[in-house]
């Protein structure tokens, strides 16, 4: 194993994090070890972001599509900034969100901006797909994910039957976070927790399915040669070289999949864990060492993601924080304060399960308006109608507390072990009311942090390929080293036990 250099000369990586509303550039720093690689001190890591941007979405002929050649620059810019700074960069590693992917043509350009998962164009195409293509349960059995319209395969499939030039091209399929790791090396990898967001890797061989890519007229040799987490990639290319005034720097193929590399980080002492990734998206799981594929996980729509290390992260998509930033989004346009604390006091002042909706009904997938939506929900449901700012927040805070009780029951039922703590990581770690709402809800100690859980895991895993870690217990237990997480105990579970009935009541006891 490589020992960690002096603490004189500490170990520095170059992570992009990138969301689907913004991204970012970090340095990250691992420290603490003394000259002859024993430990000085408790190793740590450290973040630093270099720049932060926008990743914003571009409507273009009734298309929904990413910026690829922005996101391009913006990496470069950043680069070139570490240059200048002369930090000490060992690697780089490139994380995204799953399911989208970049045309490339056979003269290795883009073709063109890729379509993003919001796009309608998949919109009904999964219920033709599986009349015309594969039944739904033969599609499960295969691959384990989550059933959603935007998953990779379906993708596929709308620009299969709508003629897309783009795919009627196409030399390979990159996936966005080996697609700029390619535009970066010049080298095609299809990296393992990237790819197992598709819906065509097969859950049981862990390859790309050749049955289902024939589905959808495509080859094995469409896509890069696999890959595990924390793999290099390449070095950067002499054109990029030239760009930020670099060296021949590695790429690592880190946990391509931001919650994979968010998961990563999950500072846990042992494996009784679950977990809440909680951002736009919420996502929560359990990791295991096999994936668990039965009929009870086909009805309750529940996925088989990668993970790290050969782990499977078992999980069910919720919707999460969108909700409250698509209605942050609208009042913004209004006079007054819309500071997450001034919108938490309000909703704080509001009553409580006063008006419940289910985050994850289609309705609230991108409205026009979220809060017409959700009082359009409301009057469907006879629910009480949210007027006011505070009764908004109050009524999401709350229906997202129950729907994580009614997904963490479920959890509970397929894990093979006792689950003895839910970890809660991302930025609604911070979230300390929603923290204890969930505590409450779920009668679970919840543990809350890292909110950069994503950056970390991405450096984390850079740092293990260069030797720096043995295992993932070995990465855990620095990151573990390094923060605090705050604690909230179920304090307050009886409310909470009343208003799961009329949650289940109000939203039909769905089994999805």
């Amino acid at each position: 194993m490589k020992q960690l250099k002096p603490q004189q000369a500490d170990s520095v990586f170059f992570a992009v994090d990138l969301g689907a509303t913004s991204g970012r550039t970090i340095i990250g720093t691992i420290s603490g070890k003394g000259a002859d690689g024993c430990a000085a001190d408790k190793p740590t890591i450290t973040l630093e972001e270099l720049t932060r941007f926008d990743n914003a979405l571009i409507q273009i002929r009734g298309h929904v599509c990413w910026d690829l050649a922005a996101l391009y620059n913006e990496i470069i810019a950043g680069l070139r900034l570490a240059a200048q700074r002369n930090y000490p960069i060992e690697s780089i590693g490139i994380d995204t969100w799953g399911c989208d992917f970049v045309c490339i043509g056979a003269d290795g350009l883009p073709l063109g901006n890729p379509f993003a998962y919001r796009d309608p164009h998949t919109v009904g195409k999964m219920d033709e797909y599986f009349a015309e293509a594969m039944p739904k349960a033969q599609v499960y059995e295969k691959t384990g994910i989550q059933l959603m319209n935007f998953n990779s395969l379906f993708q596929l499939y709308a620009m299969r039957k709508a003629g897309s030039p783009a795919l009627q091209n196409a030399d390979r399929i990159l996936f966005m976070p080996d697609a700029l790791s390619y535009l970066l090396t010049g080298e095609m990898v299809c990296e393992y927790t990237i790819s197992s967001t598709s819906q065509m890797l097969n859950v049981h061989t862990g390859e790309i399915d050749e049955a289902l890519l024939q589905s959808v007229g495509l080859r094995r040799t469409h896509f890069g040669r696999a890959v595990g987490p924390g793999t290099v990639v390449g070095t950067l290319t002499e054109e990029v070289r030239k760009l930020t005034g670099l060296g021949p720097l590695p790429v690592v193929a880190v946990a391509g999949h931001d919650t994979a590399s968010a998961v990563a980080a999950v500072p846990a002492a042992g494996p009784h864990f679950a977990y809440l990734s909680s951002g736009t998206w919420s996502l929560m799981g359990i990791e295991t060492p096999q994936a668990i594929v039965n009929e009870q996980s086909f009805s309750r729509n529940f996925t088989n993601e990668g993970g790290v290390a050969g782990t499977v992260r078992f999980l069910k998509n919720i919707c999460g924080m969108w909700l409250y930033e698509c209605c942050r989004r609208e009042w913004k346009k209004e006079p007054g304060d819309v500071s997450h604390a001034t919108l938490i006091e309000e909703a704080m002042k509001a009553e409580g399960f006063r008006s419940l909706i289910n985050p994850d009904d289609p309705m609230f997938a991108n409205p026009d308006s979220m809060t017409a939506a959700i009082q359009t929900y409301c009057r469907r449901h006879d629910e009480p109608v949210p007027e006011t700012r505070g009764q908004f927040c109050r009524c999401i805070y709350d229906s997202l507390a129950l729907r994580y009780r009614q997904v963490f029951g479920w959890l509970k039922e397929f894990a093979p072990f006792p689950i003895d703590v839910l970890h809660v990581i991302g930025g609604g770690s911070q979230n300390s009311f929603l923290n204890q709402f969930t505590a409450d809800s779920c009668n679970i100690t919840v543990l809350a942090g890292p909110q950069e859980c994503t950056a970390i895991g991405n450096v984390m895993l850079q740092a293990k390929a260069a030797g720096y870690f043995k295992d993932v217990w070995d990465m855990r237990q620095v990151i573990a080293n390094s923060i605090a997480p705050a604690r909230f105990i179920p304090r307050d579970t009886a409310p909470w036990k009343a208003a799961y009935e009329k949650y289940l009541y109000v939203t039909g006891g769905s089994e999805e």
